[in-house]
């Protein structure tokens, strides 16, 4: 089973291996180019849990040639599309926990992979991501759009988004089976699509010519696919990062 621990390990991994790439090339033919830093990561559950709340992970928003870190998000792009690419990826995810609710099994992250692009515009950028996730055979769907503007020296990005997990990504993680029914006698759940929207916004100030600090906060409201589950205890979820990044140009 993969738990919380493993996906922050996943996420780990995943970002050493992006920024040891150039070691594995015969040649030096990339570069890398964006953010790498550290970052404190605040992810409150939505169900009763052992795991903490808070993680101190890497934090990467750049890329290496076709290979690409965005937070979460780590691919390849695979060919030129539109304003941006057409691109294979998957998405490190912290929703799996440690049930702290007798008789509710543990929950493995799940392990979206898929397609996806991202459209840098004049008019902003946005964000499309398709994905199956292989733990639980249900799908989750992403789309974001996020701008830019310079406020007195601070780069801000507002954003807004939506997501769609599908019935069997929802049992997955917050699902009650008949035998979960009876050893912690809560109602038998089985999960349902949800579309939960969201809205952020990331502030991001230079300290200097290299280093800069980020702040980001979002707020995600999940409808009642999610929030029908007798182990949710919250209709939303507000989570935020603080990261002191270096830039690599």
């Amino acid at each position: 089973m993969i738990t919380l621990n493993d996906a922050k390990l996943a996420l780990t991994l995943a970002v050493t291996s992006l920024l040891g790439a150039s070691n594995a090339l015969a040649q030096n033919e990339y570069a890398l180019k964006g953010d790498v830093g550290a970052a404190v990561y605040r992810t409150p559950a939505i169900t009763r849990t052992a795991d903490s709340s808070n993680a101190v992970l890497p934090y990467v928003y750049a890329d290496y040639g076709p290979f690409y870190a965005r937070i979460n998000t780590v691919g390849y792009k695979a060919m030129p599309l539109g304003a941006g690419h057409l691109e294979l990826a998957t998405r490190i995810t912290l929703e799996g926990y440690t049930s702290a609710q007798a008789g509710i099994a543990d929950r493995a992250s799940p392990m979206p992979v898929g397609v996806g692009t991202f459209q840098k515009t004049a008019y902003g950028a946005f964000f499309a991501y398709a994905f199956h996730d292989t733990k639980s055979g249900g799908s989750l769907l992403d789309l974001m759009y996020a701008a830019k503007f310079n406020v007195a020296g601070f780069s801000v990005y507002p954003q807004l988004g939506v997501e769609r997990r599908s019935a069997k990504y929802v049992q997955h993680l917050y699902g009650v089976s008949a035998a979960e029914s009876v050893a912690s006698g809560l109602t038998a759940y089985a999960g349902q699509s949800d579309v939960a929207p969201n809205a952020g916004i990331t502030v991001s100030y230079p300290l200097t010519a290299q280093y800069s600090v980020s702040y980001q906060f979002r707020k995600k409201w999940f409808d009642a696919g999610i929030t029908d589950s007798p182990i949710v205890q919250s209709k939303s979820q507000q989570t935020s990062f603080l990261a002191l990044t270096r830039e690599f140009q």
